[in-house]
């Protein structure tokens, strides 16, 4: 039907005065933007909502048939609402992924590990907020929830799950101090969970503005002690707060988040001495007229390490109280005194920080050491300003402009992450069960298999490396009937392992020996090592070569270490005759009494640790344990006498006849 004039004008207006609207309305009016609104089921929460949305995904390259190989890429929200009556500092969540995730971004938050995009996130990730890191009540903010809510835009990779299947993580929690979460309610798609403060828990006064300082395994300080308009100097004070945890060589990298750069340090260095990054960078337009040869780093994430003990009077670099110990931070039961580390650092500023009251700490810090334990390390918190006594000896106290915490917590190695392990034996079973396959890791497998039980061995083979082992396992296996696995398994790879024997077990107590063995090139001074046993430490009397000490309130522990002028578990060496390599080793007896523990049963499984550590570092332990072999697993009495009587009727008799 064909339309007439009068329609189609009628028409054409019509769609002029709508583009007209159109565009008054973009160009007259601005558009005002919705406010944040809150999430689904957060009506409901009245305490701290946390949740996780999955949003989307695509397959990614390279493009396999293998399932468990096949990449996606996805994408989700993580959200935390403060619904609550009280204001949230530094909020912190889990996320548990489960399938080998890459986390690639995450807007609106840091990872507490440390790291920096991409990281490995496949057995969950914690995440804290930056730059919104406190989350206010709408009771303060009237209901503004750009102030009471974070969303957190992730980013990453996963694995293994095939579409319609959606890749959720195990779990979602707030880990804020005081608050408990119930299990998260699970849809296909999201989860969400209502955290709420424990009401058991009274709350501590604050009487500033800044949250208060909290415990970990490693404390952190950084602190201001100078200000000018375009640096500033900071004290950065490592203090050790764990029982058995320990740092040698310790290493200390952290990211610089607004263009700082190091000019100088004292009682500490960067690994890195380079100004490169200044001089092609925003800080070189800035400061175009400074020599930035004297610049000692310009790194974003600088690598800082300690001085060694000969620059501890040094007029330009040392003459810190604390530090030049060679990066050597004991636990306060070895040396009070030797538990901390300070150092100096002056830092350079960038616009538009360019005033005395502009401080940003840096963010990601981690902490690593040689044969220690593994620390995770949250973000700073901005605490009360440390105070010191003045350095004039004046009975005053003197504040830092400002202070951050940065709290460390000694994380639990996973499996083949440890770097030292332990072995079994016992007097009634002639074979060592030695420390695991792969307890250390397994750079390669092509000849070994990582997956098969490491073979049992005769006495005299941990006493070689795993290399040199191979013949004398299996001719041990032929002799005593053993399956032998083809491949053979992998060497457990670890820098020190120790072995634990039973020695003796008699109605009134027992002994076991304890060999500690060092295939590092490097010496370890003041090492120590602590045992747990949970049914038969009470009964512990006294080592014969060691220095030893009984810690009850530890779980029951034995903390042990060399006496002096044998604190040094020296390094491997090479035996010039044989060409083999000899590990550095310590060995000592201990003894134990049954009156205050009548009812262990040492064989069955009380004689032997629960828990190793060596230098704060905790040791693999076999999955089984020594078995008696016939009738050897009791001790006759009666041959202990008459040898014990041979024994000394021979010592007498060398006394009085001394040429025999």
């Amino acid at each position: 039907m064909k339309l007439s004039r009068k329609v189609l004008r009628f028409i054409l207006l019509l769609i002029y005065l709508k583009i007209h609207a159109s565009v008054a309305q973009d160009y007259d009016e601005p558009k005002e933007e919705e406010p944040a609104s809150p999430p689904p089921a957060v009506e409901e929460c009245n305490g701290i909502y946390v949740s996780y949305e999955f949003l989307s995904r695509t397959k990614g390259y390279p493009r396999v048939k293998n399932t468990t190989a096949q990449s996606w890429t996805f994408n989700a929200t993580a959200t935390v609402v403060n619904t609550g009556a009280d204001e949230l500092k530094a909020w912190k969540i889990f996320i548990g992924f489960q399938h080998k995730e890459i986390l690639v971004s995450a807007s609106g938050a840091v990872s507490l590990d440390g790291e920096s995009f991409p990281a490995a996130v496949g057995n969950g990730t914690y995440l804290s907020g930056n730059p919104q890191a406190d989350l206010k009540t709408s009771i303060d903010t009237a209901g503004d929830f750009t102030q009471m809510q974070a969303k957190i835009d992730l980013s990453g990779t996963q694995f293994g799950v095939k579409p319609p299947a959606v890749p959720m993580p195990k779990t979602i929690k707030l880990v804020n101090d005081g608050y408990q979460c119930p299990s998260p309610t699970r849809k296909k798609t999201s989860m969400h969970i209502c955290c709420k403060k424990n009401p058991k828990l009274k709350a501590k006064e604050v009487k500033t503005k800044f949250l208060p300082r909290q415990n970990g395994d490693l404390s952190i300080s950084y602190d201001v002690t100078q200000s000018y308009a375009n640096n500033y100097l900071a004290q950065v004070t490592l203090e050790n707060k764990s029982p058995l945890g320990r740092l040698d060589h310790w290493n200390l990298t952290w990211e610089w988040m607004r263009g700082e750069f190091i000019y100088t340090m004292k009682g500490a260095y960067t690994r890195n001495i380079d100004y490169s990054g200044c001089l092609y960078g925003p800080a070189g337009t800035y400061y175009a007229d400074m020599d930035f040869s004297k610049v000692m780093n310009c790194e974003k994430r600088p690598t800082i390490s300690d001085l060694p003990r000969e620059r501890a009077n040094d007029t330009e670099v040392g003459k810190i109280p604390y530090c030049c110990r060679n990066g050597s931070l004991l636990p306060t039961i070895m040396d009070p005194s030797q538990s901390k580390s300070v150092f100096l650092v002056q830092v350079f500023k960038l616009p538009p920080d360019l005033n005395r009251t502009a401080f940003y700490p840096p963010e990601k810090w981690k902490i690593v050491g040689t044969l220690n334990p593994d620390y995770k390390c949250g973000q700073p918190i901005r605490v009360d300003p440390t105070k010191t006594p003045d350095p004039s000896g004046l009975q005053a106290t003197k504040s830092a402009l400002a202070s951050w915490q940065i709290v460390c917590n000694i994380t639990k190695p996973t499996k083949g992450k440890s770097r030292c392990c332990v072995s079994f034996s016992a007097y009634y079973n002639e074979s060592v069960i030695p420390c695991n396959t792969c307890a250390c890791g397994c750079p390669d497998t092509k000849k070994c298999n990582p997956e098969a039980p490491a073979l049992l061995l005769p006495a005299e083979a941990i006493l070689v490396p795993f290399e040199n082992r191979t013949i004398k396992a299996k001719a041990w296996a032929g002799m005593k009937k053993f399956h032998v696995p083809r491949p053979l398994p992998c060497g457990d790879n670890c820098g020190v392992s120790i072995n634990w024997h039973v020695s003796t077990d008699y109605k009134g107590g027992w002994s076991a020996r304890v060999t500690l063995f060092n295939w590092e090139r490097m010496n370890f001074e003041n090492w120590f090592t602590a045992i747990q046993l949970k049914k038969a430490a009470l009964g512990y009397e006294k080592f014969y070569s060691f220095n030893g000490t009984f810690l009850r309130q530890l779980n029951n522990t034995i903390f042990f270490q060399g006496l002096a002028g044998a604190s040094y578990l020296l390094g491997e060496t090479n035996e010039t005759a044989t060409a083999m390599k000899v590990p550095g080793k310590q060995q000592s007896v201990l003894t134990f009494t049954k009156s205050k523990t009548p009812n262990i049963n040492v064989p069955g499984g009380d004689g032997f640790p629960s828990k190793v550590l060596f230098n704060g570092e905790e040791c693999a332990l076999p999955k089984r344990l020594p078995i008696a072999e016939g009738n050897r697993l009791h001790v006759n009495m009666v041959q202990v006498f008459v040898l014990t009587l041979c024994h000394f009727f021979a010592h007498q008799i060398r006394l009085v006849f001394p040429f025999l």
